[in-house]
């Protein structure tokens, strides 16, 4: 496939979730990595297709600002293979317990798979908890589906709510539909609330703030996006590659410097 085919590929990819776009736009993007015009073009390209994906910012701007792209581009490709995230997770996950999560979070899955031994009340987003429901039963997880109308229901009665970040900051994680409700449902029962970042899905201040406001600009409605924001407050404990660590410490996963020409990038 032509280079420029496998970007607009990527860009358009539709239902694949964050680390698989991110591998697969690393994967594009090393073919512009000594053309700096095109680097930055294919770049804003991802991200104007899809702005939620944290994955794609923290890619975009480590290779932008690095001295050697196409090194840069091998690590991270290398980093979003190896990340420990799931596995992670599996280890934290406390036996016994019933888990909410919100529509197919990939890296809680492989993780609730791996287990076998949580009860999982899947809260169905756009057909997903449908989905998840029939892949995870199939693997021998005792899995139900929720409707969203019974979501506050299924989390009183949970021990535990898995919200997956599509990417984060400072000021808390863009995650499915639904999960917003979820998560203040869960504070006022006494439910702890997990976020699960990967690798790659927590942004520094700068881009954070650069992101939200470009899905702010999209001229989307916020209860039509496919993602919203769940306040860092509501967030009890965030796991990612390097273990656990408490909601309020979120931004401190941040792992990638500020591209300018990320701040700036005009729709194309």
């Amino acid at each position: 496939m032509h280079p420029i085919e496998h970007l607009r590929m990527v860009a358009r990819a539709e239902g694949a979730g964050p680390t698989l776009l991110a591998r697969e736009a690393a994967a594009a993007l090393g073919t512009f990595a000594y053309e700096s015009a095109a680097l930055v073009t294919g770049c804003r390209r991802l991200i104007d297709r899809h702005p939620e994906v944290g994955p794609l910012w923290w890619l975009s701007a480590r290779v932008l600002v690095a001295p050697d792209p196409a090194s840069e581009i091998r690590r991270c490709a290398d980093q979003l293979d190896s990340d420990d995230t799931a596995p992670v997770l599996a280890a934290e996950l406390p036996g016994s317990v019933t888990a909410v999560v919100v529509g197919w979070p990939e890296q809680a899955a492989w993780a609730l798979r791996r287990r076998g031994d949580v009860e999982v009340l899947a809260v169905d987003y756009d057909g997903e908890g449908r989905d998840l429901a029939r892949r995870l039963s199939g693997a021998g997880v005792d899995i139900w589906e929720v409707a969203a109308s019974g979501a506050g229901a299924a989390v009183v009665v949970s021990g535990l709510v898995l919200l997956e970040a599509v990417s984060g900051g400072p000021t808390g994680i863009l995650a499915a539909p639904g999960s917003h409700a979820v998560a203040a449902v869960a504070r006022r029962a006494g439910v702890p609330v997990w976020a699960v970042a990967g690798v790659g899905r927590v942004l520094p201040a700068r881009l954070w703030e650069a992101q939200l406001s470009r899905l702010d600009g999209a001229g989307v409605e916020p209860w039509e996006r496919s993602t919203e924001l769940v306040p860092v407050d509501l967030i009890d404990q965030v796991v990612g590659p390097d273990g656990a660590r408490p909601g309020a410490d979120l931004a401190k996963g941040a792992d990638c410097p500020v591209a300018p020409e990320l701040l700036r990038a005009a729709q194309l």
